[in-house]
């Protein structure tokens, strides 16, 4: 079973940054697609980045040129760096395989709030 463990968020201001962290438990996943989601308050959870072994990011329409999305496989860890950040980035942030059959639970998540 693999876990994926959030780090990073926090409270920030209108075009202020932040770098998230994910930890991944097992680190023979460096092969596999992993992304970065998030869920704003009563809205449905959204796919915000994915990167693939090679280091490829693709990303929401809304954050692309914002975000970057990044792993070292010496680490086991992905991050996201996000800049110029808006209020409406404001949510819960996970990560997690981007293959279903890979998403053996889902972690806490980290909060992050964007203030105008």
């Amino acid at each position: 079973q693999v876990q994926f463990e959030e780090s990073g968020g926090g409270l920030v201001q209108a075009g202020g940054s932040l770098r998230l962290s994910c930890a991944i438990s097992q680190s023979t996943f460096g092969d596999n697609v992993v992304a970065w989601y998030r869920q704003a308050l009563g809205k449905q959870r959204e796919l915000v980045a994915t990167i693939n072994g090679g280091g490829s990011g693709l990303y929401l329409d809304s954050v692309r040129g914002r975000f970057t999305i990044s792993r070292d496989n010496t680490k086991n860890t992905v991050y996201l760096q996000m800049n110029s950040l808006k209020p409406e980035d404001t949510a819960v942030y996970y990560c997690n395989a981007y293959d279903p059959q890979w998403q053996d639970s889902w972690g806490q998540g980290t909060q992050v709030t964007v203030s105008k």
